[in-house]
């Protein structure tokens, strides 16, 4: 493969909230057990239908003066995450300085519901309510946000790129440490759900009446979900290390991937050439699986080209939901917890939740079960797949540890 060396990129810590728990501790044993009992059945997103979604549950730490303007769940969802890596944050703060330690994040909607909420209100009064700011609402606010609160003062810019957002963002992080600009970077995604994503969605006719169905013959669509995954990333050398990623561009679309899986196939093979590994060496794909015919169609046929069939797969999104701009990240993290909790080189695997009717027009992919446990050696190689609107693509590498 490529013989450029990169430098170490290590996601030395992980802080995560989803529909299936309010912390790594929580959610990993649901994981494992593909748990399909998280979903919230919700009438007030789209009206007069009700349709389940990935909904975190639990209270959710508060946003206080003076930090009120950011006040929103979105940035409550980050800030949950967020208080997941104080301690290790607060150790390497401590070590470079403040300045030396960036924010890198990704979102699709931040405040949308907030400002919903607001524009409701001015319609039935003629003003905004008086707890909307737009500092809730721009895609920048999150970043802000998670700067003042963490005490990072590097740089912090957010990523939108719809559903690769959150895996993109992992990506500038590397390149922030490479560049020597950082020593340390938080990066994650946090999303929120919402009437206008949940509508727009609906639309598109792209939503499943009952929950997402990933590659299956009766596959109908997606199920939305919400959630954050924030990571403290290094230079290190040691943990699970980001050890490639590949990005492409369909230019196809606005809203539909190219069919044939062009793209997706290209940052795959990207991902792996900038690992420099073979895609023998891959033991277990997180499919970006979102259930639609069109997405499960390409991407079925993309890892058919790049990996072949028989490496393990399974698509999470029937447990925590379509998490949108934090797909990338939220997904990298179960990958992260695969590899963090290995015995051995021993994986135990997300399985792949479906109703087992296999679709002929798709690749017999390798789809994993309840249960499964696969003997990958040390250290560990994983990929993760996030695909958004408009063909922005972004595959990820892990390693796990070497010991």
């Amino acid at each position: 493969m490529g013989a450029t060396h990169r430098k170490p990129c290590s996601l030395a810590a992980l802080g995560m909230v989803s529909a299936l728990g309010n912390s790594s501790d929580e959610i990993w044993p649901r994981l494992v057990a593909g748990d399909l009992g998280r979903f919230t059945s919700r009438d007030d997103l789209v009206p007069h239908e009700s349709l389940a979604y990935g909904q975190v549950r639990g209270v959710l730490p508060p946003i206080h003066s003076p930090l009120d303007r950011y006040d929103c769940l979105n940035n409550r969802l980050a800030l949950a995450a967020l208080q997941q890596i104080q301690a290790p944050l607060e150790a390497m703060i401590s070590r470079v300085g403040p300045a030396r330690v960036g924010v890198v994040v990704g979102t699709s909607t931040g405040g949308i519901a907030e400002a919903e909420l607001a524009f409701r209100a001015r319609a039935a009064t003629g003003e905004l309510s008086q707890e909307f700011d737009l500092a809730q609402l721009e895609f920048g606010g999150l970043a802000e946000f998670v700067s003042i609160v963490s005490g990072a003062a590097g740089p912090a810019y957010t990523l939108s790129t719809a559903c690769s957002s959150g895996a993109k963002a992992l990506v500038a992080a590397r390149s922030l440490i490479e560049l020597e600009l950082c020593d340390a970077v938080i990066a994650g995604a946090a999303d929120s759900l919402c009437r206008l994503t949940a509508n727009g969605f609906r639309a598109l006719q792209a939503v499943s009446k009952r929950r997402t169905n990933p590659m299956s013959v009766h596959r109908d669509g997606i199920s939305l979900g919400e959630g954050a995954a924030l990571f403290l990333v290094t230079g290190d050398a040691d943990g699970v290390q980001l050890l490639g990623a590949g990005a492409s561009s369909d230019a196809y679309h606005m809203s539909a991937p190219e069919p044939n899986g062009l793209g997706a196939e290209q940052c795959m093979r990207a991902a792996l050439e900038d690992a420099q590994i073979g895609p023998g060496q891959i033991s277990y794909l997180n499919l970006h699986g979102t259930g639609t015919p069109q997405n499960d169609a390409m991407e079925s046929a993309a890892i058919e080209r790049v990996l072949g069939t028989s490496v393990p797969c399974s698509s999470t999104k029937p447990l925590v939901g379509h998490t949108l701009g934090a797909a990338g990240a939220l997904e990298v993290g179960l990958c992260w917890l695969v590899l963090a909790n290995a015995e051995a080189g021993r994986l135990q695997l997300p399985p792949h939740r479906w109703d087992g009717c296999v679709d002929p027009k798709l690749p017999p992919l390798r789809f994993t079960e309840r249960g499964d446990r696969l003997e990958a050696g040390v250290p560990a190689l994983v990929m993760s797949n996030a695909f958004g609107f408009g063909g922005s693509n972004c595959s990820i590498v892990l390693r796990g540890p070497a010991a």
